[in-house]
């Protein structure tokens, strides 16, 4: 009988074992949080370094500057944005199958927070087209500063939240962001493509490593 945990002699959680419970819901509610996967993550980064690039190939020789984008990347952009919104949605869907409680409010209240900022950061590109704003706003604006804004929100949620891997990410978006507006109307395409694909890249290399943590944690 010595072999009963203390729960099946009526005795309730020895510390030890309170300890190791938390830490495995602690784990089960981080993976259920974040569940996008490497794989998704290193496409990503493929994809910004395509999008921002060929922006930047498109207008870089523009003299004076019109933010003209060549059709080809336009085609390449809306294609790429196309798989990953596929594919995000398909990983998420498939994550929170199953999850309710405040794990699914935390990740609904994450989702409806991202998706304001992300219509709030671009749509704000419309009106300022509309305009016919000229440079440097309409130069720097809509390279950088969508992101700038979605990185900022999502950092701040994600400290809400405590989950700090998260907040690093989104704040390293943000830095980038920040540091391309130096680059010039043209320059800030080639910083975003260059500086995103490193951080989806560092993303993706982190993610492995904790799901390689966690599977061979007790």
């Amino acid at each position: 009988m010595d072999h009963i945990p203390g729960t099946a002699r009526g005795g309730g959680f020895d510390p030890s074992q309170a300890a190791d419970l938390l830490e495995q819901t602690t784990r089960q509610a981080r993976r259920q949080f974040t569940p996008l996967s490497p794989p998704l993550f290193t496409f990503r980064a493929v994809a910004v370094l395509v999008v921002f690039g060929g922006c930047w190939l498109s207008v870089r020789g523009q003299h004076p500057y019109t933010g003209h984008v060549s059709g080809w990347a336009i085609a390449a952009a809306v294609a790429l944005v196309a798989v990953n919104i596929g594919w995000t949605a398909w990983v998420i869907g498939r994550a929170g199958t199953g999850v309710s409680g405040p794990a699914q409010r935390k990740w609904q209240a994450w989702t409806g927070i991202m998706v304001a900022a992300w219509i709030i950061g671009y749509g704000i590109t419309a009106p300022l087209y509309h305009a016919g704003v000229s440079h440097p706003v309409w130069g720097l604006y809509p390279a950088s500063a969508p992101l700038l804004i979605i990185g900022l929100a999502g950092a701040t949620v994600a400290v809400a939240f405590r989950y700090w891997p998260l907040a690093g990410a989104a704040l390293a978006i943000a830095v980038t962001a920040a540091a391309a507006g130096f680059g010039g109307p043209a320059g800030s395409w080639l910083i975003m493509g260059i500086g995103l694909c490193a951080v989806y890249l560092g993303i993706a290399a982190f993610t492995a490593w904790r799901q390689r943590r966690s599977m061979v944690a007790p």
